[in-house]
């Protein structure tokens, strides 16, 4: 599983509450104690069952445990050195570690096995079974456990990093009780969920709750995913397992936890039914899941950046960085680009343009909405296939991005209102920037500790390439774009920096320090 004391008087409520949970569970009614002693007709609101019983018992033979055994790099010095570094300048100590070292050069790195476990469940009768890619990563031999105590070897058929899905298939061949995806788009917030799994190695366990949230994000790490958030107990182990709605389909797969314990605290995060299934299908068919490539970094586009530039939408995304070489700049895509729809399909920011994307067929043409300067067009994009790190970057000259900032050294211009000063860029910061050879820019070289620029959190080093769209090559084009947009009744400006090999952008509240 990833991850992210009581009281006398609370103990006392507890059981009293459960005391009255149990009356109403031995029938329909209990007696008011009053001086009338009428019966009191106590009915279970809509869609609450007394029981989850039936419900386990059904689909409980499909949800299986999976161990894992996997070969784990180990450093054998590692306790050694803490020693040798505590001891140091003993006898003999010196003379002992240079050979152990040597020993360990000339063996080569070592392997140990490891085992870990987590859970699945299969979705047909010839034996395929879902689980996390994170339960079976690395691993050398897996098993399947059955609710029977049966032990199957299996093998993987494919995995998907990107969602933490994998799927296995049992050796043996045979007819296995399975179960059916569901519709987790009908749940509602507040519908009970029923999850199953292995938390601790404690095979056949079951836990219920309700649907808390839906739409969650877990950041860079899960772009292609919104969770669903259950309270239902999951804990490590229960990787993989599945979530039922109260028709015992599965509505999610369960993935994550957040807790500041490792333990459950009532957050839990299954991946939706409906993606689960689509990848899924995409890794019993092809053992992989293929998405689409731009290889370009975007942002949300918020309400200052479209005040900024005079729109009165603010839903799209937003383009800082375009890779050298990538689909997108050879479809003619550039940087400040706002994307707004993807084939018809309306995008609302960041998140919901690159899953849009990610859906796309590599190598297929498609038509992006976008506004440009202020004005809208479709651009028609031939998309590429994701490849495995798009995060790695390719530089101009092909040397992978490093950690080179901007120096500020040579004659300064103070800019006017802004509380900051500025120097013009020159080539050898373009070249640590990795910027084009002409691309003019600012070095940001001092910030007053009040102003616009400290209001934005702009520091020294920073360098500014753009101005509401307009390249600013001197302190005096920057002055006159700032101004262009004051006349213009605007009271922000979006402005585009780079920092690293990384452009964003961000707006200048133009109010601030007056």
């Amino acid at each position: 599983m990833r991850t992210f004391g009581v009281s006398g008087q609370t103990l006392a409520a507890a059981m009293l509450g459960a005391s009255l949970l149990g009356a109403v569970a031995l029938g329909p009614k209990v007696f008011n104690h009053a001086a009338d002693a009428q019966p009191i007709a106590i009915e279970a609101p809509r869609g609450a069952p007394l029981s989850f019983a039936d419900l386990i018992e059904r689909v409980s033979p499909a949800v299986i445990s999976v161990n894992v055994v996997s070969e784990q790099a180990v450093g054998d010095l590692g306790d050694m050195e803490q020693f040798y570094e505590q001891f140091r300048g003993v006898p003999g100590l010196d003379e002992f570690m240079e050979e152990k070292r040597r020993e360990q050069e000339e063996e080569g790195p070592r392997t140990r096995e490891a085992r870990s476990l987590g859970s699945g469940f299969f979705i047909s009768g010839d034996g395929l079974v879902v689980t996390n890619n994170h339960v079976i990563d690395g691993a050398t031999q897996i098993e399947v456990v059955m609710e029977d105590g049966r032990e199957l070897e299996a093998d993987l058929v494919g995995t998907d990093p990107q969602t933490d899905l994998a799927v296995l298939r049992v050796r043996e061949k045979g007819s296995y009780p399975f179960v059916r995806f569901g519709d987790s788009m009908a749940l509602r917030k507040g519908d009970w969920v029923v999850a199953l799994g292995n938390p601790f190695g404690l095979g056949g366990t079951a836990t219920a709750g309700i649907l808390s949230a839906d739409g969650r994000g877990l950041g860079r790490d899960s772009p292609y995913t919104d969770f669903l958030q259950i309270d239902a107990s999951i804990n490590k182990g229960n990787s993989g397992g599945p979530t039922f709605d109260l028709h015992g389909n599965v509505i999610g797969v369960n993935t994550a936890i957040f807790s500041p314990t490792g333990g459950s605290v009532g957050i839990g995060f299954a991946i939706p039914a409906k993606l689960a299934n689509e990848i899924t299908q995409a890794l019993i068919k092809d053992g992989k899941v293929s998405r689409g490539w731009l290889g370009v970094q975007i942002q949300d586009f918020t309400e200052d950046m479209a005040e900024a530039q005079g729109l009165t939408e603010s839903e799209g995304a937003m383009i800082g960085n375009v890779t050298v070489d990538s689909p997108a700049e050879k479809g003619g895509l550039r940087r400040g680009d706002i994307i707004l729809s993807v084939n018809g399909q309306k995008v609302t920011d960041a998140t919901s343009t690159t899953r849009v994307v990610g859906k796309l067929i590599a190598n297929s043409s498609n038509a992006f909405e976008l506004i440009r300067a202020g004005k809208k067009q479709v651009i028609n994009v031939t998309v590429g296939e994701r490849p495995e790190d798009p995060y790695a970057r390719v530089t101009e000259d092909g040397v992978p991005e490093g950690e080179d900032e901007a120096k500020p050294e040579g004659a300064t211009t103070e800019l006017k209102d802004m509380g900051a000063s500025v120097r013009v860029l020159d080539e050898e910061v373009r070249t640590a920037l990795r910027l084009k050879a002409d691309e003019p820019g600012l070095i940001i070289t001092e910030v007053d500790r009040e102003g616009v620029f400290a209001d934005a959190r702009l520091t020294p080093g920073l360098v500014i390439l753009e101005v509401n769209n307009l390249a600013v090559a001197s302190a005096a084009e920057f002055d006159s774009a700032v101004d262009a947009a004051r006349k213009a009744g605007r009271s922000k400006v979006l402005i585009a920096i780079r920092a690293g090999q990384v452009t964003s952008y961000l707006t200048l509240d133009l109010m601030a320090g007056e």
